[in-house]
């Protein structure tokens, strides 16, 4: 079995304003600069020959170039934050192509995790107790002006993340380029 998902890279120019803004944010486990992405499709542990029906799903699939950009900074998981990041600027165009993504690779055995589609990038992780939320609620307000790109994405990814003490570490198993 291998643990994987489908994102959208980020180019380094994009990578290291979040690395900026990062640095500046009292995250007690930041995520590594080379782990930032855009997931498409989260889809836990799958079996081999069906992450290879995944990969001929994905291959067939003629999608295009998407102008993106991140705006804002956003903690998820409500009283209790699990977590920080910059959020996407919403996008139709990014919406269909993570719903045709999401479809494909269900019909090839590997159904992505059921959750409402909120494009992101991942900042830091944590277990906030009340005075840490509050403090990372300030540190998201005062982000709201943070801004990154635009960009244009230009190819998605079928990584493999395997768990590790300090943290997951992703390893593209497929890139699949995005047509003009």
């Amino acid at each position: 079995m291998i643990r994987a998902f489908v994102a959208l890279p980020l180019p380094d120019e994009i990578r290291s304003r979040l690395s900026v803004a990062q640095f500046l944010l009292p995250l007690p486990r930041k995520v590594p600069p080379e782990n930032f992405h855009i997931t498409l499709a989260f889809l836990g542990e799958v079996a081999v020959p069906a992450l290879q029906e995944v990969d001929l799903a994905l291959g067939a699939l003629r999608l295009p170039r998407l102008a993106l950009s991140l705006q804002g900074l956003g903690l998820f998981g409500g009283a209790r934050p699990r977590s920080f990041h910059a959020s996407v600027v919403p996008d139709p165009d990014l919406a269909r192509m993570q719903a045709r993504i999401a479809r494909a690779c269900a019909m090839a055995g590997a159904p992505a995790e059921a959750r409402r589609f909120v494009p992101h990038v991942t900042l830091g992780r944590f277990r906030a107790d009340l005075a840490d939320a509050m403090r990372l609620e300030r540190s998201a307000a005062e982000g709201a002006g943070f801004a990154a790109g635009p960009w244009t994405a230009d190819r998605f990814v079928l990584y493999r993340s395997e768990r590790g003490g300090d943290g997951p570490r992703y390893d593209e198993l497929a890139s699949y380029p995005l047509t003009a």
